[in-house]
């Protein structure tokens, strides 16, 4: 019962991070009209790099030993710098549907990262969740439009093959480290990273409007402090928590929640398309938490 109650925080923590993540597409329409994008991405990690480093010293640091920095700064490079880089370039150059569409795909490459790095077990309850959400994200997306530009779409595959591979070197290093002290590593290791990408698009943007209105600082301050430092900890938390595989099922939530938000907030149409992706969607996560719970229970009954 240990087991399952672990397990049950960790998809609350799942929940909120995946949620946050959906946010994240509503709160940028604000800022991205403003600002550039890789200066947007800076001044996402430079918000999150001071309340993460503010906890951090209050709360004591943790030594990372000299053979584990290559994984910490693999985190930072590959999945916070690189991964999320090249979706908001590959977003650009090809469309945001077509982009969501292939992002739908982490998933599929986690599971496959972790089989064979952290020897994770590919069960049929895996395979069945991540055909049910990448179709519910099909669905909702409309299938996307691949009329977009090549680069565009092989950016985006870039971005989930470094998030996927990203996400198991979490798994591998959280077992020994604190999930907290990696994700500040990581998103400060970040924030270095795309300072000089963001001055140089600032030097070439002539377009560029200094001005910042109030909806536009508190969705910087939105999106540094929920949508990536809490969500960032949430999601390395998790992951330290169960496999990598299994957290991976939750993303496809992203879609469905961003879709509802811009609804909400914005205004923006939805149709019964988003119903019945949102089922698949749901769906597919019940399928996963619930097969698993019953492998834990027919466990517990062999052992006892």
């Amino acid at each position: 019962m240990i087991t399952i109650k672990k397990n049950n925080l960790a998809y609350y923590y799942l929940t909120i991070t995946v949620s946050a993540w959906g946010s994240l597409y509503v709160a940028s329409k604000y800022v991205l009209d403003k600002i550039p994008v890789f200066t947007v991405l800076f001044l996402r990690y430079f918000i999150a790099g001071i309340v993460l480093f503010f906890f951090f010293r209050k709360n004591g640091s943790e030594k990372i030993a000299r053979k584990d920095y290559k994984y910490v700064f693999s985190i930072g490079f590959i999945g916070y710098f690189l991964a999320i880089g090249a979706q908001l370039a590959g977003t650009k150059l090809s469309n945001a549907s077509f982009a969501s569409l292939i992002n739908s795909m982490n998933p599929v490459f986690i599971i496959l990262f972790a089989a064979l790095i952290l020897n994770e077990k590919l069960t049929i309850n895996k395979v069945i969740s991540v055909m049910a959400a990448i179709l519910g994200t099909y669905i909702i997306t409309g299938g996307g439009n691949a009329t977009g530009q090549i680069l565009g779409i092989l950016l985006s595959f870039v971005s989930v093959i470094s998030w996927s591979l990203m996400t198991v070197i979490v798994r591998k290093v959280t077992q020994k480290y604190d999930s907290f002290t990696i994700t500040t590593y990581g998103i400060i290791i970040a924030m270095f990273c795309t300072l000089p990408v963001s001055i140089y698009e600032l030097h070439v943007t002539a377009d560029f409007d200094f001005v910042l209105e109030w909806k536009v600082i508190f969705s910087l301050i939105y999106i540094g402090v929920v949508c990536t430092a809490m969500a960032h900890m949430l999601w390395n938390k998790s992951i330290s928590m169960i496999e990598a595989g299994r957290c991976s099922l939750f993303y496809p939530i992203q879609a469905m929640v961003s879709v509802l938000l811009g609804w909400i907030i914005l205004g923006e149409n939805i149709d019964i398309k988003f119903i019945f992706g949102a089922v698949f969607i749901v769906a597919g996560v019940l399928f996963s938490i619930l097969g698993k719970k019953k492998e834990i229970l027919y466990t517990e009954s062999l052992n006892s």
